[in-house]
Parts: structure tokens; C-alpha cells; sequence
């Protein structure tokens, strides 16, 4: 069986076959599901090519998921709006976004569970279930945009530019940063460290 360091290797066959190498025996896209569910990491190459096909393999999982009466998660919105981020230039972040946010709800499910039975008030459609998700969605977007301005200058200078503010130029390669300047871009890289930590304790 796989340790931690190293997944269990499932081999897919030419006959759609998916072979655990751990237990020298043949499982099914439901078996793989409930490896997943129990926090078991897997890849999956195919046997012939030995190419990585693990993501389309998990791709699968979810569009059985998704086909079976009530297991519905991905809303036709969401599915669209995925749709159209392919060969946008916005692209790139989608993946590192969805991944954040799933990484924070994983992390604080059982608050959202807590948050959620509140909202919820014992019924299906009651209370204020759909604000409660509104409200986690909006805390991962501004915990993740101020990460993302954290690291990306661009996308901060962005930020202020469409918030009515434009920042003073950088400067240009060969140019020397004064030291108030290097001061004033420690200060507020300090200050946005602040906020995210705001934001995380506050969640």
C-alpha cells in the first residue's frame, strides 16, 4: 500500500480496466471515489502509454457524481462561467482561486457546518442559507485577492486603478529605488500582511 510520500498507483488498462497496484486487484470509479473521500491520494497512468491521466480520471468521478439524482454540487452558472475562463487570460488564476477555496473550506468546514445548521434553521431552504454561503464565498475572494496582492504588484496596481486611485509609476530597470520609496513599499507590504491575518483570524 502507498505511504504518505508516495500515492498508490492505479493502472488503467486498455479494456477502461483501473488495476490498484496497492491490492493487486481491479476497482471501479466508485472505489476510487471512496479512495478520495477517505483521503487516500492516488495517480492514475495509463498502462500501455504510461501517460498521467489522473486528472481526467477524477474528471470522470465527478461527472458520475454529478449524473446520480440529488448529488448535484456544480450549479450550470458555475459550469459556463468555468467554460468561458478556458483560453481566457484569466485562465491561470482560476485553477490557483478554485484551489484556495476549496483548501479554506476544508479547512473551516466544521464552522461553515455549524454556520450552515444555523442558516438553515432545520430546513432545506430555510433561514439564511444562501447568505451564509455568500458570505464564505466573498471571505475566500478578499483573503485570496489580498494574498494574490501580496505577491503580484500588478495585479495591486490594478486593484487601485479601478478603485479611482493609480499608483505613481515603477521605476524603470536601471534606476535606483530611493530609500523612502523602499520604505513606503515596506510599509504597505506590511500592512496588506496585516490584513490578510485580519482576515483569516476574523473568519
Amino acid at each position: 500500500m502507498a505511504n504518505d510520500k508516495e500515492p498508490t498507483v492505479i493502472k488503467k488498462y486498455a479494456n477502461r480496466r483501473l488495476y490498484h497496484t496497492g491490492t493487486s486487484s481491479y476497482v471501479t470509479l466508485e472505489d476510487l471515489a471512496g479512495l478520495v473521500r477517505s483521503g487516500e491520494d492516488f495517480v492514475v497512468y495509463d498502462a500501455k502509454s504510461g501517460e498521467d491521466i489522473t486528472r481526467s480520471v477524477l474528471a470522470q468521478i465527478i461527472f458520475d457524481e454529478e449524473a446520480k439524482d440529488g448529488q448535484n454540487l456544480l450549479p450550470i452558472a458555475f459550469l459556463r462561467q468555468l467554460i468561458r475562463f478556458y483560453g481566457d487570460s484569466m485562465q491561470a488564476l482560476v485553477p490557483r482561486y478554485l484551489e484556495f477555496s476549496m483548501d479554506n473550506l476544508t479547512q473551516e468546514q466544521s464552522k461553515f457546518r455549524e454556520q450552515m445548521a444555523k442558516a438553515f434553521g432545520g430546513s432545506a431552504f430555510g433561514g439564511n442559507a444562501l447568505d451564509a454561503i455568500q458570505a464564505q464565498t466573498r471571505a475566500n475572494m478578499q483573503i485570496f485577492t489580498e494574498a494574490f496582492r501580496m505577491f503580484n504588484p500588478f495585479t495591486a496596481a490594478a486593484a487601485a486603478k479601478a478603485g479611482g486611485t493609480v499608483p505613481e509609476p515603477a521605476a524603470k530597470p536601471g534606476t535606483e529605488t530611493s530609500s523612502g520609496e523602499l520604505s513606503d513599499l515596506k510599509r504597505e507590504l506590511s500592512e496588506m500582511r496585516e490584513r490578510l491575518d485580519k482576515l483569516s483570524r476574523g473568519r
